[in-house]
């Protein structure tokens, strides 16, 4: 059921998403076309901010605090996870793989590898910021839209 809460968590993410995206193409190589990147983690986002952080809202500040560091974490793998999911089909379809099972055990070493590659200061203290402030906004329209 939509309500306020799942909608201001859900925009919150996005715009977390947005600002991640932006913090993280600096770190890898300048040739590399990002193409969709930044619109799929602020899709994903959105959807990890309905989902995880609008459907815990109304449960105090607390709650509130570690259902948004909670949120910025599911949005931090999945973006992880799809992201390396579409350069694993980007290799692969330079045949790179010599078969299924490397090519799905390329997933995780290019999203561990990346993990590693985003855990900097600035964009790690950004996501738990952002998801924080998210969390507590969505507390607040909980609260006041119910």
């Amino acid at each position: 059921m939509p309500d306020a809460a799942k909608l201001v968590a859900a925009l919150g993410l996005a715009i977390l998403g947005f600002v991640v995206s932006g913090l993280i193409m600096p770190l890898f190589e300048e040739d590399t076309n990002f193409g969709w990147f930044t619109w799929v983690n602020v899709g994903l986002g959105f959807l990890s901010g309905w989902m995880v952080i609008g459907r815990r809202a109304g449960r105090g500040v607390v709650s509130a605090i570690n259902v948004g560091l909670s949120g910025a974490a599911v949005l931090t793998f999945w973006g992880l996870f799809v992201q390396a999911c579409n350069e694993m089909v980007r290799i692969a379809m330079k045949n790179r793989y010599d078969g299924p099972f490397e090519a799905l055990v390329a997933i995780f070493e290019i999203g561990a590898e990346w993990a590693v590659l985003m855990a900097t200061v600035p964009i790690l203290s950004t996501l738990a910021i952002g998801g924080v402030l998210t969390g507590f906004a969505a507390e607040y329209a909980w609260r006041t839209w119910r």
